[in-house]
């Protein structure tokens, strides 16, 4: 893959993406070779899944002699992949622990889609130890870091914008699904609706072309088939939404129990911190395998089982008794829930993805045998509630219900629309009462303890009118890496600032503060700054809001960031910090109140009788010195604000005004030039241009 991407048509592709010079918005002329771009990607992403998927049928080929030996056996391969795949974090990478998604989501909201390369051999040696042991999870998470690594591994090394690494590693993940699923069209979804978490238009078609182009790659690998199979069904009678809407509300139930306990026992996984922390995997293991040895059923990622129940085969292939043992259907996927919940809080690596399909179907089949005895305004068929039961409970724990529907139709091999009324149905219902009782989704939950939270494109933040680059300081100092503690302590106390960017051979490898230099166990004289500064430290690009840097600063538990340009991460070109943030808020607060006054003085102006008008005090006026409550104002006017520089003041009767402060009052023809002439008493030169120019400039608003 490396030669590949050497190519000389990657080379042109990469230099025409980094001489934009937009904000990460790319100019039409270098869409096309973006799009090469992306297309290569996604071969490298499907090549990484045709990898995982082929590891994991080795561990699999070595883990099922074992266990032919009798199901006694679990209890040691269990908790041996467990360990080893635990070690692995541990020792090398700990973002290859868990699920894949809330590291991929958590690598965009904090690093700018900046991940390490070694997570891509690491994960997929942690997954297919985990999975291929008998680990309850799916690959479908991990593949999903894996892409989002591979890309950001080439962005990286073409030093792209942060904008162009962002659509790459979305387009990354949605590769990874449309690989692992070859369904390119959820790949793209998932990775807009869960990853990104927003439908911006500028980011579809490097999603699309790597999607495909993945797609493409992993079946020609690993084969065509499809991870899961189901037959065609339709609506028997309008009347089975109400069936499908109370099992929207089982799906919520059995959701919220999942959520519930994942969240439960992650939370006290991480607590468990330290040098016994290697019975974390071991005791997960052993709860695992227990489950499993009652139930074989929870063994792996569970297709097999889910496979049967789509297909609508007799319940006794999956019961082992007849067919009315619904509730036989419900355990296992109460079941399903907490060996997935331990397998994934147990410091392995596996996703939620196929799992939360796993119950959705076992809910649905269930909920269609407990209805069929009392149903008879049409034949229930527990194949199409199992289909249904899969995509709604995917909507509940992902909040992804456009994903939910769409993946069904992709992954399942659907021919038609017959199910598309309960499904929409399900999927909504569903996403709507699961926001209303479960806070956080499965992706969101880690990321909520690390203080990590993504607002979703719909959320709008004040600090998001204002980008890094319009209010960031000068870098206050920059430093070498052989320079001694002693040496840029002096400096940093006499420029009075608390950090500096270390930079070597001009590009910026690390950052060095004040904290860093009072924890330093080394002589400060002896001692240099790259053995105690923090190496490849988190960036922020000019074109990022303000909003989205105080996140990461937030999540990091820092007071500042290097402000890096655009097309070369290495090259620092300024300073983001809590003044500049503070700073920004104000420009926003005080852009935005004069922007809404505005917008209420235009509004006011269908009232002939009344309206909004400014004033600026003048030097000399009766008001200059004198608080707002020592003033007679005119009957008929009412104060509304003070403006005073870019600073906007509610006033109160304490307000003190100034020569130069501007009025805005809301009042009557007559009552305004009362106000003048009583604000102009004493000055110096009385005045009243601004309030023509403004009547002026509102007049050519309204014309315009």
């Amino acid at each position: 893959m490396g030669k590949l991407l050497r190519s000389e048509v990657v080379t042109k592709a990469v230099n025409s993406l980094r001489r934009s010079s937009s904000g990460g918005v790319l100019a039409e002329r270098q869409m096309g070779g973006f799009l090469v771009l992306s297309g290569l990607v996604g071969v490298g992403v499907g090549l990484a899944t045709a990898g995982l998927v082929l590891l994991l049928r080795l561990v699999q080929d070595l883990v099922g002699p074992v266990l032919d030996g009798g199901r006694g056996w679990i209890f040691l391969t269990v908790p041996v992949g467990f360990v080893l795949a635990w070690w692995l974090a541990r020792a090398f990478a700990p973002e290859v622990a868990g699920d894949g998604v809330p590291e991929s989501a958590a690598a965009l909201a904090v690093r700018g889609g900046r991940m390490r390369a070694r997570v891509i051999l690491l994960k997929m040696l942690a997954t297919a130890f985990t999975i291929g042991s008998g680990g309850s999870a799916g690959r479908e998470g991990p593949i999903v870091q894996i892409g989002s690594t591979v890309v950001s591994w080439v962005a990286r090394r073409f030093k792209l914008g942060e904008d162009q690494v962002r659509s790459l590693v979305a387009a990354g993940a949605g590769a990874a699904i449309g690989a692992s699923f070859n369904a390119p069209i959820a790949g793209m979804l998932f990775a807009l609706e869960v990853i990104l978490r927003s439908f911006a238009v500028r980011h579809m078609s490097a999603i699309v072309i790597a999607s495909v182009s993945a797609a493409i790659t992993s079946q020609s690998l690993v084969g065509p088939e499809l991870a899961i199979q189901a037959r065609t069904y339709g609506l028997e009678n309008f009347q089975e939404l109400l069936l499908y809407a109370g099992l929207a509300i089982v799906v919520v139930a059995v959701g919220f129990f999942f959520l519930s306990v994942l969240d439960r026992v992650e939370g006290v996984a991480e607590r468990q911190q330290g040098r016994l922390s290697w019975l974390r995997p071991v005791a997960a293991g052993l709860a695992v395998a227990a489950l499993i040895f009652v139930e074989p059923r929870l063994f792996g990622t569970g297709q097999e089982v889910t496979n049967v129940l789509l297909l609508n085969e007799t319940v006794t292939q999956i019961t082992g008794g007849e067919g009315e043992l619904w509730w036989i259907l419900g355990l296992l996927a109460l079941g399903k829930a907490v060996a997935t919940s331990l397998t994934i809080s147990s410091g392995a690596s596996g996703g939620a993805f196929m799992p939360s399909l796993f119950m959705g179907a076992a809910v649905g089949t269930a909920f269609a045998r407990l209805a069929q005895p009392l149903w008879t305004a049409s034949e229930i068929v527990p194949g199409a509630f199992a289909v249904v039961g899969m995509a709604a409970m995917f909507a509940v724990v992902a909040r992804a219900p456009l994903t939910a529907i769409l993946i069904v139709f992709e992954i399942t091999g659907a021919r038609d629309y017959g199910l598309i009324l309960p499904l929409m149905l399900t999927a909504t219902l569903g996403t709507f009462l699961a926001e209303r009782f479960i806070k956080e989704s499965v992706y969101t939950m880690a990321l909520t303890r690390r203080g990590i939270r993504i607002r979703t494109s719909g959320e709008v933040d004040l600090l998001d009118t204002i980008d890094v680059g319009s209010i960031m300081a000068p870098v206050p100092l920059v430093v070498t890496p052989d320079l001694t503690l002693a040496e840029v302590e002096e400096s940093l106390n006499r420029r009075r600032s608390h950090g500096a960017p270390v930079v070597e051979n001009g590009e910026l490898v690390g950052i060095i503060t004040m904290t860093d230099l009072s924890r330093a166990a080394g002589s400060p004289e002896t001692t240099r700054v790259r053995e105690v500064m923090t190496p490849r430290p988190v960036t922020v690009d000019p074109s990022v809001p303000v909003s989205h840097a105080l996140e990461r600063m937030a999540a990091l538990g820092v007071g500042r960031l290097p402000v890096v340009d655009e097309n070369d991460p290495t090259d620092v070109i300024g300073w983001f910090g809590r003044e500049e943030a503070v700073r920004a808020y104000h420009e926003a607060l005080a852009s935005g109140t004069d922007t809404e006054l505005h917008r209420r003085r235009l509004a006011q102006r269908i009232d002939p009788g009344a309206g909004y008008y400014d004033f600026r005090i003048p030097a000399g006026s009766m008001a200059d010195g004198r608080r707002v409550r020592e003033i007679t104002w005119p009957e008929g006017s009412t104060l509304v604000s003070v403006r005073r520089g870019r600073r906007v003041i509610v006033p109160t009767g304490d307000t003190l005004l100034r020569a130069g402060d501007v009025v805005t009052a809301f009042g009557t023809e007559s009552s305004k030039q009362r106000m003048i002439e009583r604000l102009n008493a004493g000055a110096e030169e009385p005045t009243a241009e601004i309030e023509l120019d403004l009547e002026a400039a509102e007049e050519r608003t309204v014309d315009g």
